[in-house]
């Protein structure tokens, strides 16, 4: 019987930083007995606006489980860096040298280009860069997802050829609830809210994909986390680029706004039924 989680030539396993992309890299592990085949690697991409305990849970999982996770971040103008837990940037320096390539204009609903260019394209050129020509790329969409399976099934080569997306979790039916218990019963997980495996907390903290009651809550637990994305918004508007072009969001409060709602205990209206946005990012 054919193992969902055993790799076939190179094979690229996308380490998000969450439960999921970890409990993905673990099955791969125990599948190739508890090591990494010669012909796979993981990759780790910071932007910059990680949570710090999310980039403690990638340096643990690495040191714990003998697996070398290489962590990346983009410079802009298509280069890269290799860095490491301590070097890793922690100030959304990767997020604004992409912001800075594309002219100020922030990435919104329509162009996501962050995700693409902060991880996508990084990881391809890493991968390049280390002399692969074709490989397969392990993420951890969960069997619960059927937006983002449909989305790979229907085109599993959405940036290159030389690439092809791979969900071993969906094959192996997965859904979070096996996810939040196998962390519950490990000797170390990631630091934050385990809701059923899932955690509002993940990837970039205030990601624009995230509904507005749920950047609020989190704003209100931490209200420095709103800075520097009302920053980010504050400087677009002030270059003089385009409505559209300055806000992440044009269909919701800025962060500015949000961050002073929360300050004052005032909760959003309207957006209290608003679903996430699918994205690479994953968990």
């Amino acid at each position: 019987m054919h193992d969902a989680f055993k790799a076939a030539g190179p094979t690229c396993i996308s380490f998000s930083g969450g439960r999921t992309s970890a409990y993905l890299l673990w099955r791969v592990l125990q599948a190739h007995g508890g090591k990494m085949p010669e012909d796979a690697q993981v990759l780790f991409c910071n932007t910059g606006k990680e949570e710090e305990a999310t980039l403690r849970f990638v340096r643990d999982c690495g040191q714990r489980w003998g697996v070398d996770i290489v962590w990346l971040e983009y410079t802009g103008s298509g280069e890269w860096v290799q860095c490491d837990f301590d070097s890793a940037a922690r100030n959304g320096q990767p997020f604004e040298a992409v912001i800075a390539q594309r002219g100020g204009n922030l990435p919104n609903r329509m162009a996501r280009y962050c995700s693409s260019e902060l991880k996508t394209r990084t990881m391809h050129r890493y991968l390049r860069w280390s002399g692969w020509t074709e490989w397969d790329t392990f993420i951890g969409i969960r069997a619960d997802e059927p937006r983002r399976v449909a989305k790979f099934r229907a085109n599993p080569h959405p940036e290159t050829k030389a690439e092809t997306v791979d969900m071993p979790l969906v094959w192996a039916g997965v859904g979070a609830a096996e996810v939040g218990e196998f962390w519950k019963a490990q000797p170390f997980d990631l630091e934050l809210p385990n809701n059923g495996g899932k955690t509002m907390h993940g990837n970039c903290d205030l990601c624009f994909l995230k509904p507005a009651a749920q950047v609020q809550s989190l704003i209100a637990e931490k209200p420095a986390r709103a800075v520097w994305w009302a920053k980010q918004e504050a400087k677009a508007l002030s270059a003089g680029i385009g409505w559209s072009g300055s806000r992440f969001r044009d269909d919701r409060p800025g962060y500015a706004a949000m961050k002073l709602a929360a300050e004052q205990q005032r909760p959003l209206q309207g957006f209290e039924h608003e679903e996430a946005l699918a994205c690479f990012c994953g968990e």
